[in-house]
């Protein structure tokens, strides 16, 4: 069996391990354009769970999604609340380093929009967060993978020092951004992060 996973991180950087630990509701870790990920099945909230206990990071904060087209967040956002110009300007960011937070549809999991009636998502332009994306059919939860009080992941090596040996891990690098991505609000274009 060991075989079998060093001949699936040579083959495709661990894509299938991950996409395995995806569908059994693990936490996994994947490079963004900033810093590696930890993320998760947005539809389970036992992994969901899962991922707020290994980052130490309360519910009520809420979570960003990140997929591959705004067709994989639509189940998750109130689409019907967004002017066409509102869909204009955050079209014009993605795929890309900006986070929009929209809001949310009624029946979001409030484990992903916590204390919130919105929720944040990012269409990436990463080749691994879109193949991510793609291959698993939906949106993976994005938060930057580090414990609590030290700096974000920026390789494999950091992630398996801080997280240990035994989290799935998407091979590759991260994107060239130095600060992770700028947060802006879809309705106001607030900016609650500077990217």
């Amino acid at each position: 069996m060991s075989n079998n996973k060093v001949s699936i991180k040579k083959n495709n950087d661990g894509l299938a391990e991950v996409l395995r630990a995806l569908q059994q509701e693990e936490v996994i870790a994947y490079p963004t354009e900033a810093v590696f990920g930890l993320g998760c099945d947005p539809d389970s909230e036992k992994a969901v769970n899962a991922l707020l206990a290994l980052k130490q990071r309360p519910w009520q904060k809420g979570l960003i999604l990140i997929a591959a087209s705004y067709e994989q967040l639509k189940p998750y956002v109130d689409d019907s609340a967004l002017s066409d110009l509102q869909r204009e300007t955050i079209f014009s960011c993605w795929p890309g380093p900006v986070t929009w937070v929209i809001p949310a549809r009624i029946d979001t999991p409030h484990w992903l929009t916590g204390d919130f009636d919105s929720l944040a998502v990012r269409v990436s332009d990463h080749p691994l967060v879109q193949q991510l994306c793609l291959q698993y059919g939906k949106p993976v939860v994005s938060t930057s993978a580090n414990l609590s009080g030290l700096e974000p992941c920026r390789t494999e090596e950091e992630v398996r020092t801080q997280f240990g040996p035994s989290l799935p891990v998407l091979l590759g690098k991260v994107g060239g951004r130095l600060k992770p991505s700028e947060i802006r609000d879809a309705l106001t274009g607030k900016q609650f992060r500077q990217g």
